[in-house]
């Protein structure tokens, strides 16, 4: 079974989607980037005001990715070359990822479903820097889930 989003091919158009939608949306800031360290990539935007971070891990999506292709004798290349193409994967991806998130998201609000709020509140940015949704986890403001039966 495929990973889905693991056959995007341009995580450039899927920035490009991200900007251009969020320009017809109002937002009058945009930037996106990487932390090489931590493997995240990032888009913020500015709407009314309003800053927003979202944030996706290309290792994430490429540990995912390496759960449904493990290196075994068959795979090309060595262990170190599949991982390396997982991570490229998971960098591309997860821009489709978020291309679909966020076009999911601003519908949602043009159409009266949600508030710009709802939408985004976990992702908004805090005086302090933090994302209200890190700032939560900090504080340990969130009961701890409940464990499966």
């Amino acid at each position: 079974m495929s990973l889905p989003y693991e056959n995007a091919t341009s995580g450039n158009n899927a920035i490009n989607d991200i900007q251009k939608m969020l320009r017809g949306f109002g937002c009058t800031k945009f930037a996106t980037g990487e932390d090489y360290e931590t493997g995240e990539l990032f888009v913020q935007f500015e709407h009314r005001g309003r800053q927003v971070q979202l944030k996706a891990s290309a290792k994430g999506y490429a540990a995912a990715w390496l759960r449904e292709h493990p290196y075994g004798p068959r795979t090309s290349g060595s262990r170190v070359e599949h991982e390396a193409r997982a991570l490229k994967i998971g960098s591309v991806a997860v821009y489709s990822i978020l291309r679909d998130w966020v076009k999911g998201q601003v519908t949602a609000i043009e159409i009266g479903m949600l508030t710009f709020e709802a939408a985004f509140l976990a992702h908004l940015v805090l005086p302090s820097g933090m994302s209200v949704i890190e700032h939560i986890t900090r504080q340990n403001l969130l009961p701890a889930p409940e464990r499966a039966p």
